[in-house]
């Protein structure tokens, strides 16, 4: 295994490679390839289409002999699912069945495009540039699901076995992971950031900390995270620090009786608010609430990002 953590390829064990996109922030996200006898598997395409074409090219002498024949998209964020459209028609998408329907009914490329080049003030418009201006929204035609599943399924993969595991809903709705067990592998998705801050849109806390300990029981010798470098099984105790951390400070604040936003602003990160994206637990921390009290108003995407925007000038920016 290789702990380089460079922009490309990566054999992190026999016929198992990694494409990881430093520095692991918004958008930039991490995939991979299995390759069994004369097929391959991938797990997650990328955020725009000149993205997923840098990889495919740069898998294609690993692809000449091996074609891919079928790819996991770990949940419907657009950084892990925009390329699907370059994938040959006979490649199979295998999606959880959440994931599936958020892909055909969430976030479009023309929504995202709008949020890096509209007009929204001078701390929401800054923000949503950082985040989102780098890529290329255009071209894209979205791809669902050829075949999906509710809890696991196994793909053969030229002999080999690819375990497709749902263990959302956590950082959204359907999260899934591929795990290889002749190699020891999971890729992740955004069940696991490493070097940076995790974020909940969907999901629950307590979810998932039981994904995190499930991928913990797999024993795994290499986690290739969804985003950020190379990990094993610490990586994923780090971050399931993280999330334990913040669930018991949530649950303060609604014992306390705050509104989330100002339990979001009051949050103790301790050891954790020097990671990057801190600014993601106001996202967190919302929809931990619209679990635990049933009045908390629903917000709009745009809004949970401007609070984003905010939180950091409050307080990222002030370290």
């Amino acid at each position: 295994m290789t702990n380089t953590y460079t922009r490309g390829l990566h054999e992190i064990a026999a016929g198992i490679w990694a494409w990881l996109l430093p520095d692991g922030g918004w958008g930039m996200s991490n995939a991979g390839l299995v390759q069994g006898e004369g097929q391959s598997f991938l797990v997650d395409t990328l955020f725009d289409l000149p993205l997923t074409t840098e990889m495919l090219d740069a898998m294609a002498d690993l692809t000449a002999s091996t074609p891919i024949q079928g790819v996991l998209n770990t949940h419907a964020n657009s950084d892990h699912c925009f390329g699907n459209q370059l994938l040959d028609d006979t490649v199979t998408v295998y999606a959880t069945s959440e994931t599936d329907h958020e892909i055909q009914h969430g976030t479009t490329p023309e929504r995202l495009h709008m949020l890096a080049t509209s007009d929204f003030g001078p701390v929401l418009s800054p923000f949503l540039r950082s985040c989102f201006g780098a890529f290329d929204f255009t071209g894209i035609t979205l791809r669902n699901a050829d075949t999906v599943f509710d809890d696991s399924l196994t793909v053969t993969v030229g002999g080999r076995d690819v375990e497709l595991l749902r263990l959302g809903p956590a950082h959204t709705v359907g999260d899934a992971i591929a795990h290889v067990p002749d190699a020891g592998v999971i890729f992740a998705g955004d069940l696991l950031f490493i070097g940076g801050t995790p974020i909940m849109w969907a999901g629950s806390l307590t979810n998932w900390l039981r994904a995190c300990d499930r991928m913990t029981a797999l024993d795994p010798t290499v986690v290739v995270p969804g985003h950020g470098p190379l990990t094993d099984v610490d990586g994923i105790a780090k971050m399931r620090g993280y999330l334990a951390h913040v669930k018991d400070r949530i649950a303060d604040g609604v014992e306390a009786g705050r509104p989330w936003r100002e339990t979001a602003d009051r949050m103790d990160l301790d050891r954790y608010a020097s990671w990057p994206q801190a600014e993601r637990i106001v996202v967190t921390t919302y929809q931990a609430y619209r679990q635990a009290v049933v009045d908390t108003p629903q917000e709009d995407g745009i809004d949970l990002f401007g609070e984003m925007a905010a939180w950091q000038q409050r307080h990222v920016r002030k370290r």
